[in-house]
């Protein structure tokens, strides 16, 4: 691990050359990063190794893009040390690296060829692009769907085969079809020995992860796999005909409730402070317990942080 973080250092040998297959392709250690008095990262650590997938949770400003800025040396650290292939990250790790920002990085006044060409001399290698790009080869990226956008953004990150794939919110805004196929090569890339990092807001994504990350306010507050996130958390299940008002009255009494449909749930939540705020607001229901969802499981431990 490095213990500075520099954009203009350079390596006559290729980064990571003789790395073991167990040794991290990028980490963070003790991670700070401060903008004045605000402390975006707050001491945070973690790791992706070859050929596993990495998911990067928390809500809108718990602190995961500037992390992600610092891992590809974007952003500098107030103290602590970031590192790709053992390196402080540089243009020479860059070069094994594939990068999808949550904006997609490309430039929408080009055609999707010229982005294409454009990210193959800068690599100094590329892909033919995929058939279902090669009838949008010469419009503009401006005038093509978001789907198609993505698609272009992934096929890019990829042409030139990194060793480490970063991915910032990727499927946001993509129908599920194509979330699924996004997804897909995801895989396939771990399958070959890619790491993986991503952040997403899709519970569903985050179970496709083979580790996670949890982050809120800046902090890791948890980390491990679904499984050991989740342990043995429980959840309230309320059963009421007036499921809107019951809603309002567990919220109110300060419970952290969620739907699921129609049905409201409290995870880590006991039934007694349920039924008191339910039978103060002259709301009948049944209460039993079930098994938390890791989405529940992220709403309780964000709501102890921040309370």
């Amino acid at each position: 691990m490095t213990s500075q973080t520099t954009s203009g250092s350079t390596s006559s040998q290729r980064p990571g050359a003789g790395a073991g297959p167990d040794l991290p392709l990028v980490e963070a250690l003790d991670a700070v990063k401060k903008f004045g008095d605000f402390t975006a990262v707050d001491h945070v650590s973690l790791d992706v190794k070859p050929g596993e997938i990495v998911g990067l949770l928390g809500a809108n400003g718990a602190g995961k893009t500037t992390l992600i800025k610092m891992l590809l040396g974007l952003s500098v650290p107030t103290s602590g040390a970031v590192a790709m292939f053992g390196q402080a990250p540089s243009r020479d790790t860059r070069r094994d690296l594939g990068y999808v920002p949550q904006g997609l990085g490309l430039w929408e006044d080009m055609t999707v060829k010229e982005n294409t060409d454009f990210a193959a001399a800068s690599f100094g290698k590329g892909k033919p692009l995929p058939a279902s790009l090669e009838p949008s080869a010469n419009r503009l990226v401006g005038e093509i769907g978001l789907g198609l956008q993505r698609q272009l953004a992934f096929h890019i990150a990829l042409s030139h085969e990194p060793r480490i794939l970063i991915l910032d919110e990727p499927t946001s805004g993509v129908d599920p079809l194509s979330r699924a196929r996004l997804w897909d090569a995801v895989h396939e890339q771990a399958e070959s020995g890619t790491g993986v990092l991503v952040t997403t807001h899709y519970m569903q994504e985050a179970q496709q992860c083979d580790r996670l990350v949890l982050m809120s306010a800046g902090k890791k507050v948890t980390a491990g796999t679904e499984a050991d996130i989740i342990g043995d958390t429980t959840a309230c299940e309320v059963d009421t005909t007036d499921w809107a008002a019951a809603f309002d009255a567990l919220d109110a009494a300060g419970l952290p409730v969620t739907l699921a449909g129609r049905t409201v749930r409290l995870a880590d939540t006991p039934p007694q402070p349920i039924h008191q705020a339910l039978d103060a607001a002259g709301i009948t229901a049944t209460i039993r317990q079930v098994p938390a969802t890791l989405e529940e499981k992220m709403t309780s431990i964000d709501r102890a942080i921040r309370h």
